[in-house]
Parts: structure tokens; C-alpha cells; sequence
């Protein structure tokens, strides 16, 4: 199907969620070029509005205050149509913020197993939540936290678990439009 047609029959946004390291970037990226659409993500925004890295606003400010930047950055995105929208791992732990994605998106769940996603993030050092945890056990304890919101808000599910980033880009597209 050519990329005019998914512009034509799909005029919502793209939200992309999932645990950290199941690929909302990449493959967000991916569609921004195969799609000719734009690409935002939200942490990206959050860093450019605050000057400030995502550890260090979780380090000076707390968790409470980042996931109220967050909220505040989805709700300015979301008055505007057809962008493919990364956002962070944690965007789901709101319930308002799960509404306004409903409200003017189709909700793509990526996700990935424990270990790929240690694979994935393993050499990261912006991962906040994973500080001094940096190990599969307990990703999987925080995936397992976060499994049934994830679920709950989904509209479609993509594993990325062993797909190439065009694998997952035309499933995703396919069940978009399915």
C-alpha cells in the first residue's frame, strides 16, 4: 500500500508506547520516513522545553514532577493530527493521559522480552528508572507492573522481539488499516 494511501485513510495519531527499549524510537523514526509523516517524542521534548536531561529532572525534581511534564507535552501535542508519537514508558501509569491518546490516536503497544530489552538498554545511561537495576530480574518485575495498563490501553500489539525495523513498521501499518 503506498504511503499516500495510509496518509488518506488515516488521519489520527500514531501513539507508540511500550516498555523502555522495545523500539518506540526506532521504529517511530522508521515510519516518520516511510510515511512522510512527522515524528515527535515526547522525552525529546521534554529535555528541549526544560534544558534539562530526563535522569536529571527525575534527580532534581522527582518522578511526580517529570510524569506532570509529560502529561503537559502529550496534551500540546495532541491538538494537532497525523504525527507518529513516541512517548515514554511510563505515559500509561496516568489515566488521563491514556484518554487524551484515545481521543486523537490509535494506541500501538510494541513490546519485547525482559532479556531483549536488557540487550536493548544495557549500555544506556538515560534510563532513570533502571538506575542501580540494571539487569533483566528486574525489568521484568517493572514490565510485569506495568503489563496490564499497557494492555488495557492498547489497540494493536506488535512483538519486536527478532523483526527487522520494516518487518514491525509493515505489521504495524497493516493492522492500522485492517
Amino acid at each position: 500500500m503506498s504511503k499516500e494511501k495510509v496518509k488518506e485513510l488515516f488521519h489520527k495519531n500514531i501513539m507508540l508506547i511500550g516498555f523502555m527499549g522495545t523500539g518506540k524510537s526506532t521504529v517511530s523514526s522508521y515510519l516518520k520516513n516511510w510515511l512522510d509523516m512527522e515524528e515527535v517524542d515526547l522525552d525529546a521534548m521534554i529535555v528541549k522545553k526544560t534544558s534539562m536531561s530526563i535522569p536529571d529532572i527525575f534527580e532534581k525534581y522527582g518522578e511526580a514532577h517529570f510524569r506532570d511534564l509529560e502529561t503537559e507535552t502529550l496534551l500540546d501535542v495532541q491538538k494537532r493530527e497525523q504525527l507518529i508519537v513516541s512517548c515514554g514508558g511510563g505515559i500509561v501509569l496516568r489515566e488521563e493521559n491514556v484518554e487524551a491518546m484515545k481521543a486523537n490516536g490509535k494506541i500501538v503497544l510494541l513490546t519485547a522480552t525482559p532479556k531483549t530489552v536488557y540487550e536493548r538498554v544495557k549500555d544506556s545511561k538515560n534510563r532513570p528508572i533502571l538506575n542501580g537495576n540494571m539487569n533483566v530480574e528486574y525489568i521484568e518485575q517493572l514490565m510485569e507492573k506495568r503489563r496490564e495498563c499497557y494492555l488495557k490501553c492498547a489497540d494493536i500489539i506488535i512483538a519486536t522481539d527478532g523483526k527487522s525495523v520494516k518487518q514491525i513498521g509493515e505489521e504495524l501499518v497493516q493492522k492500522l488499516l485492517a
